[in-house]
């Protein structure tokens, strides 16, 4: 709640005014409930109900109005479903006439209070000017009392001089991100810092030594045993987690891994992939075979947030044979997240939070997880999900770590980033995910007869009847308004026949064919929304702006640049030519041998001179460095390859070499993966995976300042279970 001082009348001392944004919920004229999201104003004893923030668009009309009664009665209804998302909903009505009603619905209860006072300052205003004397009365009787159920006149007059503004909640996304279930987030214990849902649902079982143990109840479904995860904060940088965690040093690794005895380093690779040598303690092994040793490969990535992935693999090499009197077994696949943490305001002590998962087959699971005493607390799976506490524990004994942390947060990666990085770049540790945003809709309610046209500022385009719904994704209403923004709406579109363009890899028919590909909706996804500057929101990505024609699959001997070039491409196509203008996405995959996965995006419309995407096509290639983001997600498959992959935006042009191409009507986009060893090494674990995966991508331009929000999507694909050897070999 915000509130500061105006200006006062006389008569007006003391009164107040409230707004903000409400669900208004009801029933139409043909009986159908509606939910619509509207921006609700008090003025002293008035009430007016607007589709739009009245402060941001001067001159807008109320679609309702009218004053408050002294016999105003307001109700708290408590939480309630509505249309898949919780509320807390607030009736209010006249208790000399009960059709005198309605009902609002707020985010939390505090905003449900806060409005409860505020009728209730109304309602108080009405009384005072009661007490004043007859001609009070007689005012009152010629104005409207305040009815959400069905039209009345419209009131005569508004209070003058506030003297107290207050607004209740943050804005319309803030609302319906606190509201919903509908795609809140799976690891809600952890913050949703991915840009894609994921489909892993966690319960916590048990918690122990300042730890949560969580199991994936989905996995069950699969038959193939049990992913369980522990979770815990640790007071240190993300960086200090990770040094401790890499070393294999006996005497550190003793301090806190309980599990393996000895560690060694038996070869490492490019700086972010080591074979591991060890030997387990003991005391979680059965008496049969009290010696046992593993290989295994641990593989890293430090995403541009700071978060720090590990993969842990069983593996197997030439120079760690057998070894006599020890049994080789294999470790459990495992990954390991050190993601920062927000520290509360003030202080600089860092905090993490680190996640290990893990593949369980152990038939004492359920049991343990159902009581305490069972055989899997002296089982290695168990001391691998005890590792997290150790390593809480550890750091957390350790004051000189804590020192180091101070600084080594100045002399970090992140921090020594160059200027023209640090200029456009923000991080995105602080990054939420909110549930979704307003939608059009036609739908024919009683407020239908009030309702004007929304006009954008140039007055070409009309939206009419617009309402605000949880329940309703904001596809058609995100790309209305981007169609309006991005694209020339002053030139008629042309009609995109998808049977004039072919590619390479053809286009699938629905979700069960494989070798193919799809373009999905943008509902998968997560972007950044209109008061993403204020309160970091993220809301449901919309429909794409560009539609996505063709796809060709290519082998080649080296990195294929400028493809829209050759005359075998979609764009030199009698079609191609054609379009107002094609982006041109090439994935250049680094293998044995290369690949290309070359994406073709058209739009309808020739591209706005003045939007953000045409600043994106004339731009300098620093500026597109900064804004081009990709963000992927593996809709199915392994749930190691999920977890390499993530679901985390990443600007590429920050990542990999990108090579940037303009001509004609189209703009070539050349990403070079093989030019980062980390996403070389996560390619080559998605390749392996690749006839299995079902993986989805959209690109983005990323929306910095105020003008540019909300985000849109540009284009997405879906890639379903590919095969490499269908690539057509390029002939140049």
């Amino acid at each position: 709640m915000e509130a500061s001082s105006g200006g006062g009348g006389s008569e007006e001392k003391g009164m107040f005014e409230y707004f903000g944004w409400v669900y208004h919920l009801g029933l139409n004229s043909i009986g159908h409930e509606y939910c619509h999201l509207r921006f609700l104003f008090i003025r002293g004893k008035y009430v007016s109900l607007y589709k739009r923030d009245p402060h941001q668009n001067p001159g807008i009309k109320p679609i309702r109005q009218g004053v408050i009664g002294p016999t105003l009665m307001v109700e708290e209804l408590g939480r309630r479903k509505v249309n898949n998302g919780d509320f807390y909903v607030i009736r209010f009505y006249n208790r000399l006439d009960e059709t005198k009603k309605g009902e609002v619905a707020c985010a939390t209860a505090g905003e449900a209070q806060r409005w409860m006072e505020a009728f209730e300052h109304a309602k108080n205003q009405a009384e005072h000017e009661l007490s004043i004397g007859v001609s009070a009365r007689d005012r009152l009787n010629q104005e409207t009392e305040i009815n959400l159920e069905a039209h009345r006149p419209r009131v005569r007059r508004y209070a003058s001089g506030l003297r107290k503004l207050i607004r209740i909640g943050q804005g319309p996304e803030t609302l319906l991100r606190l509201s919903s279930k509908v795609f809140g987030s799976s690891d809600g214990f952890e913050g949703d810092t991915g840009d894609a849902f994921d489909a892993h649902q966690w319960k916590c079982v048990r918690t122990m030594s300042g730890i949560r143990i969580f199991e994936d109840i989905t996995s069950h479904k699969n038959g193939k045993g049990v992913l369980a995860k522990s979770v815990g904060v640790i007071d240190a940088t993300v960086d200090s987690v990770f040094e401790v965690f890499l070393n294999t040093d006996r005497r550190k690794r003793y301090e806190w891994d309980m599990l393996m005895g000895d560690l060694e380093l038996v070869e490492s690779y490019d700086g972010h992939y080591d074979v591991v040598y060890g030997t387990y303690d003991p005391k979680y092994l059965t008496r049969w075979h009290s010696k046992r040793d593993f290989i295994f490969s641990r593989q890293w990535f430090h995403a541009q947030d700071g978060t720090y992935t590990i993969l842990q693999f069983p593996a197997i090499h030439k120079k760690k044979p057998p070894r006599l009197g020890y049994r080789r077994t294999k470790i459990n696949p495992s990954t390991w997240e050190i993601r920062n943490l927000n520290t509360p305001m003030g202080s600089n002590l860092p905090r993490c939070l680190v996640t290990h998962t893990l593949e369980i087959h152990s038939t004492n699971w359920h049991r343990w997880k159902n009581s305490q005493c069972t055989k899997f607390e002296k089982s290695i799976p168990y001391a691998l999900l005890c590792q997290v506490a150790g390593l809480k524990e550890y750091i957390g004994a350790n004051p000189a770590l804590h020192q180091q942390d101070t600084v080594t947060v100045v002399h970090s990666n992140i921090s020594s980033i160059s200027l023209s990085r640090a200029e456009y770049e923000n991080a995105e540790v602080q990054d939420e995910f909110y549930d979704a945003i307003s939608s059009e809709s036609s739908t024919s309610d009683e407020e239908g007869d009030e309702d004007g046209d929304l006009e954008n500022k140039d007055g070409k385009v009309k939206l009419k009847n617009i309402s605000w719904a949880i329940a309703a994704l904001p596809l058609k209403r995100t790309s209305a308004l981007n169609l309006c923004k991005e694209l020339d709406a002053g030139v008629s579109p042309i009609q995109i026949d998808a049977n004039d363009f072919h590619g390479s890899l053809r286009k699938g028919n629905d979700d069960n064919d494989t070798n193919c590909w799809t373009s999905p909706s943008g509902e998968g996804f997560k972007i950044r929304g209109k008061n993403y500057l204020k309160d970091n929101s993220k809301v449901v990505g919309g429909d794409p702006l560009l539609k996505l024609v063709a796809v060709d699959w290519l082998t080649v001997d080296k990195p294929l640049d400028k493809v829209a070039l050759h005359g075998r491409s979609m764009v030199q196509s009698e079609a191609g030519k054609k379009l107002p203008f094609i982006l041109v996405f090439n994935l250049q995959v680094p293998a044995k041998p290369n690949y290309s996965l070359v994406l073709y995006y058209a739009s309808e419309r020739p591209i706005n001179k003045d939007s953000l995407l045409a600043k994106f096509l004339d731009g300098d290639d620093m500026f597109r460095d900064s804004r081009f983001k990709l963000i992927p997600s593996i809709v199915e498959g392994y749930w190691m390859v999920k977890r390499a992959v993530g679901t985390k935006a990443c600007l590429l042009g920050k990542a990999v070499t990108c090579k940037y191409f303009r001509q004609d009507n189209f703009l070539e986009i050349d990403v070079d993966i093989g030019s980062s060893s980390v996403a070389r090494s996560v390619v080559g674990l998605v390749l392996g995976y690749v006839t299995s995966l079902v993986v989805d991508l959209a690109i983005l331009i990323e929306a910095k300042e105020e003008s540019d929000l909300p985000e849109y999507i540009l284009g997405t694909v879906r890639l379903n279970r590919v095969r490499l050897e269908s690539a057509v070999p390029f002939e140049v």
